[in-house]
This record gives C-alpha cells, structure tokens and sequence, in this order.
C-alpha cells in the first residue's frame, strides 16, 4: 500500500522507566530545523539533544541520562520537547535509578 504521509511526531521514548539510556523516537514530515531538549520538572534544560536541519521522516536519539556537563541526571520525572516551525510536543519520561 502506499506509505502514509510522515507527520510531526514525537512518539515517545523507550525504555521508559530507564535507567541509564532511553532512545527518543520521533518523525519529521519535512527537512528544516528542528530541536530536540529535555527539561527537568522545573523547567530548567537538562540537555539539548538536536539543534539544527534534519531531513524528513523517521529519527531517533540516544539520551544517556547526563546532563550538559557530563553529569548524571538525579532520578524523577523529565520533558522531551520537541520544537519545528513553530510547532511543538512533549513527552514525560522517568529516569530510575
């Protein structure tokens, strides 16, 4: 059959819990720049995973559970956002450790 048009999705991530990686799947129904941060509870980023163009259609990332210095993230609740052209969705996700 013919493949459904990709659409602007985050689809989650897995594993979730995790404890210490999870991979971060989304897709992109166009090229164009996109973004890709997680946030803690507050608010605050915690690490910024994709900043810049992507091609469309399936992509995934790998979180390592660090922090932008290195660190590891303390267990809880965090955001992936992910932001393009205006349009944004987020996901909660659980680091246990």
């Amino acid at each position: 059959g013919a493949q459904s048009p990709l659409e602007f999705k985050l689809i989650g991530n897995y594993p979730n819990p995790f404890n210490p990686s999870t991979t971060i799947r989304f897709s992109l129904p166009a090229a164009g720049s996109a973004e890709l941060v997680i946030y803690n509870m507050a608010g605050q980023k915690v690490r910024e995973l994709v900043a810049g163009r992507l091609e469309a259609g399936m992509h995934s990332v790998v979180w390592d559970g660090r922090d932008q210095n290195g660190r590891p993230a303390s267990s809880g609740a965090y955001i992936s956002r992910l932001k393009m052209e205006g349009k944004v969705e987020s996901r909660r996700m659980a680091l246990v450790k």
